[in-house]
């Protein structure tokens, strides 16, 4: 069981309606754990409690949890350099400035392409699309954190390995082809008509199949525990990528990850050694390497419309807070 005051803090939005559902999962690097979860995996048109083995969309996590993983072991197996060119991995012209980008400018989000882009206004099927977004002329600018860098990395891991991304494997408690019966509705999408459960958020994921290197994985709260205790462990990848993928590349941002920084998701006391990211949806995983923890918030805050406030920022910041505070006590 976890703290009443911890409980306390994570069952506040259920109680005022702000999130329909919270799952939340801590874990040591040795192995002992805490778990919880409250509220409902959707409310409308039907009510369903929220359980422990719903699999939630991970919309951002895909960057860290799938994309950067498989770039990096592409790396390892002398596929592709970090330091390779996206077009000339790609086999575009190189006539745009931006396909003489590094995937390492892309995995640290400091190529400077635009945040987003209405990929799925391009019109054709899921492959037209990527060969339009292939040939398009973006432009370059200020490096900000971008869905586009990880869209073009999902389209070099498909060319590396020559398969579609919802082939590529996927560790226990992790999939593309999440049952709907067994998910955490999201939101009413205006392009879909219906409330969405067992099918990708993201508008452009969806119109590329429904899966893309930034958004698509879908996941357990035991699921990404486990992924989260490999990778302190460093199990997940060779020792030297885990380096790799904790160096800093930018003031705030790491190969994928996001590194504590004032203002951050995780809150103002953990260690500085200490990586995060969230997901749209209202998911979220940080790791703090220095103390030897991870712990993850998984919500449905878009159930059933993105346009209110739920105040999920100022709930991972205060939960990571206490666990830092308390950690002690914990373990």
């Amino acid at each position: 069981m976890i703290p009443a005051e911890l409980e306390a803090l994570l069952s506040e939005p259920l109680r005022t309606g702000r999130i329909p559902g919270v799952a939340f999962g801590l874990i040591h690097r040795d192995g002992r754990a805490y778990t919880w979860v409250g509220g409902w995996a959707r409310t409308v048109d039907r009510r369903i409690p929220l359980r422990e083995d719903h699999v939630f969309d991970l919309a951002s996590l895909t960057k860290v949890f799938f994309t950067t993983g498989w770039i990096l072991r592409a790396v390892e197996e002398g596929r592709v350099d970090l330091d390779d060119r996206v077009g000339e991995v790609l086999g575009l012209s190189m006539r745009y400035t931006w396909q003489r980008c590094s995937l390492r400018q892309l995995l640290s989000h400091q190529a400077g392409m635009p945040a987003w882009a209405p990929v799925y206004e391009m019109g054709g099927t899921p492959e037209e699309r990527k060969r339009k977004m292939l040939e398009h002329p973006w432009p370059l600018g200020k490096p900000v954190y971008s869905d586009l860098h990880f869209l073009l990395l999902g389209v070099v891991l498909e060319r590396v390995y020559e398969r579609p991304l919802h082939a590529f494997p996927l560790p226990e408690g992790f999939t593309f082809h999440p049952d709907p019966e067994n998910s955490v509705a999201t939101e009413r999408c205006g392009l879909r008509g219906r409330i969405l459960q067992g099918e990708v958020h993201d508008e452009n994921a969806w119109s590329l199949g429904g899966v893309a290197g930034h958004a698509g994985l879908f996941g357990t709260l035991q699921g990404i525990l486990n992924l989260s205790l490999n990778i302190l462990r460093e199990r997940w990848l060779s020792p030297a990528s885990h380096a790799l993928m904790r160096m800093p590349h930018s003031p705030t941002r790491t190969l994928g990850w996001v590194r504590a920084h004032p203002g951050w998701s995780g809150g103002s006391l953990v260690s500085p050694e200490t990586l995060g990211h969230t997901g749209f949806t209202g998911t979220g995983v940080w790791l703090d390497f220095r103390r030897g923890y991870a712990w993850t918030l998984l919500t449905n805050r878009v159930h059933p419309s993105r346009t209110r406030e739920t105040g999920i920022g100022a709930l991972r910041r205060r939960v990571g807070n206490w666990l830092a505070a308390h950690l002690e006590q914990l373990f």
